[in-house]
């Protein structure tokens, strides 16, 4: 997923597309639990925007937006702008968008959808979730894909709502199946602790969940905040001991 300067950009320009800000991580329930005041079991409509650092540079900006279309169906929204000399190879706005389910059986994404930002489709990915027929559909740079749903199977961007659904629930997920361009993936999560860390939105406590696929050297660290509903609020992505990039949250809103 990494394996070309600009996609490795956009990874770092956006929260969502990382199939590692997915974190996978086995804890009891208890150990998962934040010691701060709980919200309402749930994921609600939130904005939030990032800076983002890659490798020591300011390389651009990142935001997330979730609303309710209706019902049980919401539209999940990633932009990220580069910035600076980063724009020569970011020059349009990257964005992802995933339109999916939220009700009591979990996160389930109906539509997703990639672009670079440019004329070219060589890197954008669309995909139909058809979960009656069981099937994932659609093309990722520009190649067909066809692929079997398996339960629980999240895209790029919703599985960052089943965590957080999970995280306010006081579930403790162990990993999420994911959809990575014409693969699925499977990725582990471990809950790293608690702490307390100054933000754009005050000083508070937050939980520590990390992310990899088996094998892998690579770590996606995120910090959330139970008492802002699970937003996350900083992250970052290892290569062994370096860091590639990270965020910090610049501020947000209900």
């Amino acid at each position: 997923m990494f394996d070309r300067w600009p996609t490795r950009l956009s990874a770092a320009l956006s929260l969502a597309l990382i199939a590692g800000l997915s974190m996978h991580g086995s804890v009891t329930s208890e150990a998962a639990q934040a010691p701060t005041e709980r919200i309402e079991a749930g994921v609600q409509p939130f904005t939030a925007n990032y800076e983002v650092v890659f490798r020591g540079f300011n390389a651009g900006t990142s935001s997330l937006e979730l609303v309710r279309e209706n019902g049980d169906r919401w539209r999940y929204v990633s932009r990220n702008q580069a910035r600076g000399l980063f724009r020569l190879a970011l020059p349009g706005e990257v964005r992802q968008t995933s339109v999916l389910t939220i009700d009591e059986s979990g996160v389930r994404p109906l539509r997703y959808a990639a672009d670079d930002g440019t004329d070219s489709t060589t890197r954008d990915i669309r995909l139909e979730f058809d979960w009656p027929a069981g099937r994932v559909r659609g093309t990722a740079e520009e190649n067909p894909v066809d692929l079997p749903i398996a339960a629980g199977l999240q895209d790029g961007m919703s599985v960052q709502l089943a965590l957080m659904r999970a995280l306010s629930r006081g579930e403790s997920p162990s990993g999420y199946s994911l959809i990575d361009k014409d693969e699925i993936k499977e990725y582990r999560y471990d809950f790293e602790g608690q702490t307390r860390l100054q933000t754009a939105a005050g000083e508070l406590d937050v939980v520590i969940w990390a992310s990899h696929r088996p094998n892998s050297n690579r770590i996606t660290r995120v910090w959330y905040a139970p008492t802002l509903g699970y937003l996350p609020v900083q992250a970052e992505r290892r290569k062994g001991e370096t860091v590639e990039w990270s965020m910090r949250l610049k501020n947000w809103r209900r």
